[in-house]
């Protein structure tokens, strides 16, 4: 299983009949840190009239919330979560900051403003995907280590290292090749490696 993050804040801003909006698309961890930068947001424009906002957790993105904060409803939050969702983002946060330039620009002038003010920052965002990946585990010689990183490498998998007397190596792993990794350790140590299966990350 895998998602689609961001590795960084980003920001946008345009201006539509002297209305400006503001797009920030942040990294979020859970609820509190969404709201946590909403709330940074609306502290550094305390004169904008609207903070618009959604947000998205959880690796199936099934955690949903927005709010149009006082624009029209369905104006505002919901074309920004339209725009995370149609990425297929999740564990992110986008605000949309308007200063009202004086003239209104309707409901379907308001849905394509903030949905174009976030499709601007995420234009600007630097995507990544993260994999669900299980570390398996051993302390190993050098020469075991040097042979198992190249074979873990012609696999696909990703490894890491803790050189001291012994290597600590890990080699991560999709859950389903967990008895693949086992198996290699195995072979490539004649069995004298003792393996250890750790628990599921997101890396």
């Amino acid at each position: 299983m895998s998602y689609r993050t961001i590795a960084r804040s980003a920001e946008a801003e345009i201006e539509i009949k002297k209305s400006r909006f503001l797009a920030r698309l942040s990294p979020a961890a859970n609820e509190a840190d969404a709201r946590e930068t909403i709330a940074e947001v609306r502290a550094a424009h305390p004169k904008a009239r609207h903070h618009c906002t959604a947000f998205v957790l959880d690796p199936d993105s099934r955690t949903h919330r927005f709010s149009d904060d006082g624009e029209p409803a369905g104006t505002a939050g919901a074309p920004i979560l339209d725009v995370i969702t149609g990425h297929d983002l999740t564990y992110v946060v986008a605000i949309v900051t308007r200063y009202f330039g004086g003239t209104l620009l309707g409901a379907g002038g308001l849905v394509r403003a903030y949905g174009q003010a976030t499709s601007e920052a995420v234009g600007r965002a630097s995507i990544i995907t993260r994999h669900e990946l299980v570390p398996v585990r051993a302390d190993v010689d050098y020469a075991q280590a040097n042979a198992l990183e190249r074979a873990a490498g012609n696999r696909g998998w990703t490894t890491r290292a803790d050189y001291g007397g012994q290597v600590g190596l890990d080699i991560l792993v999709p859950v389903a090749e967990v008895e693949l990794a086992l198996a290699m350790y195995a072979d490539l140590t004649a069995g004298r490696a003792e393996p250890a299966v750790g628990e599921v990350e997101w890396v």
